[in-house]
């Protein structure tokens, strides 16, 4: 250990004391270690976090600041600019060294890698550590050399390496603390929680912080792992992890969540493929991130351009469209349970994503962009590796995406995966005594004594729609 040597560890996405590649660099090469976190949502625009990440990452934040307590340091919290702050902070704690984890976003690599010139202009060490992905994007390319853009031959080459994963680290239990008074400021003057308290419904739900990330996977891996793959896609029952809004936080990590299932004990009957088939879902998550790391612009554009022409319908109901959308309002029981629970809750099962924005960008014919935008407003785990990977999977203009020709039918994703109407039932009320053709394909006319609308679209129609305008795309030379 050097002497006289001051670290600040900047937290950012990355919201615990266990496994953070950053924190246990900086306790092995420095006498005394600062935590710290600046507040700068400006730089991450336009994907500046929403309402349900702000209220998320409040609880986040004091979640971890009472652990650095408890370790005997504390969480020095500031706002941005960012690359003044630090600087300032840098001078003001004598501080001789900056470690950090890294992130893939395009606007924060293009940030993080200004900070690190100019500190170390200034003689400040800067060390930005591997981040929470299981493999770097930068690290895995095609015999070609180019980035994979199939999820099958990229997860391939991933999982070829998860066997020689390392142990991650355990949390760290003590902090040496500096002898300075901290110029920080109050959590609570971020003002990170909305001003109408619409999301009173998330805290009976979910518990924000690493102790609610592991008590998360305690309770999935018990109740719901062993038969995964089976009732992942039936939104009735808790079948899914809902691990995502920790993991986007940094609460977890990935390797941490393969190494526990690499050592679980009392699963029972659980099979080799149960488990296969969770770890395949986060090795989605990793083909989000390399995919984002690879085409930046994907964020904000269709990666296939050809889109931009002919797959959008701009017509003058679309305002009126999206709102009934957003607010579960659409006449087709599926999409308005999906929409209302996210609503609701902040999350929604995957299939009911699929289902959900099928119907917006293909039957709607709307920019799959608004729908990105409303999604990273309204969710929990808004992560724009994620939600742009997602979005354009399912439009049909990204890497690895669904064919054009799929178009999710939600009278039949509901028949298949609702059919006692159990879901719908339960987030759309006022079908709570509708029979099952009115479950599956709403109300069929005016009459019906329901106080439910008509659909807003034909499905069989705009289906028909859709893959006219897809021959349009076809036929345009790549963008």
């Amino acid at each position: 250990m050097h002497t006289s040597t001051t670290a600040l560890i900047w937290f950012h996405r990355d919201l615990r004391v266990a496994d953070h590649p950053a924190l246990d660099a900086a306790l092995a090469e420095c006498e005394r270690v600062i935590p710290i976190y600046i507040h700068s949502p400006d730089e991450e625009a336009p994907w500046s976090p929403g309402s349900a990440s702000n209220w998320w990452l409040h609880h986040s934040l004091a979640a971890l600041q009472g652990k650095l307590q408890r370790a005997g340091s504390n969480l020095l919290i500031t706002r941005g600019p960012t690359r003044q702050r630090l600087r300032d902070l840098v001078r003001q704690l004598g501080a001789t060294h900056l470690f950090w984890n890294r992130r893939y976003e395009p606007a924060i690599r293009d940030r993080d890698r200004l900070i690190r010139q100019d500190l170390t202009n200034e003689g400040v060490i800067c060390r930005r550590l591997p981040g929470d992905l299981l493999q770097e994007p930068a690290g895995l390319l095609t015999v070609q050399g180019t980035p994979y853009k199939v999820f099958t031959a990229y997860w391939r080459g991933v999982s070829e390496r998860l066997h020689d994963l390392t142990p991650p680290r355990p949390p760290v239990e003590h902090l040496p603390t500096p002898p300075v008074v901290y110029p920080g400021i109050e959590l609570e003057s971020l003002e990170l929680l909305p001003d109408h308290p619409w999301y009173r419904g998330f805290e009976s739900i979910w518990q924000p912080g690493e102790a609610g990330a592991w008590q998360a996977w305690n309770q999935f891996s018990q109740a719901a792992l062993p038969n995964y793959a089976d009732r992942r896609d039936i939104p009735g029952y808790e079948g899914t992890s809902r691990l995502s809004p920790h993991l986007h936080f940094g609460e977890m990590t990935p390797r941490q969540i393969i190494w526990e299932r690499r050592h679980l004990d009392g699963l029972g009957p659980t099979s080799e493929d149960q488990l296969e088939s969770f770890i395949r879902q986060l090795g989605w998550r990793e083909f989000a991130y390399y995919t984002l790391y690879h085409f930046p612009k994907s964020a904000g554009e269709s990666l296939d351009g050809r889109f931009e022409t002919a797959a959008w319908l701009p017509t003058d109901e679309q305002a009126d469209w999206l709102q009934r959308w957003q607010r579960g309002k659409t006449g087709i029981p599926i999409v308005d349970a999906g929409m209302r629970q996210l609503w609701h809750t902040g999350w929604m099962p995957n299939r009911l994503r699929m289902i959900v924005a099928s119907l917006l960008t293909k039957n709607l014919g709307i920019h799959w962009l608004e729908g990105a935008r409303w999604f990273w407003e309204t969710l929990l785990d808004a992560d724009l590796a994620n939600n742009t990977l997602g979005w354009q999977w399912t439009a049909g203009c990204g890497v690895d995406a669904a064919p054009y020709f799929r178009v999710f039918n939600p009278a039949r994703q509901a028949d298949r995966f609702d059919p006692s109407g159990r879901y719908i039932k339960r987030w759309v009320p006022e079908l709570a005594a509708a029979d099952k053709r009115i479950l599956h394909n709403g109300r069929l006319s005016i009459d019906g004594g329901l106080n439910y609308p008509l659909p807003m679209v034909d499905l069989n129609q705009s289906r028909k729609q859709a893959l006219l305008r897809w021959e349009q795309i076809k036929r345009l030379k790549p963008r």
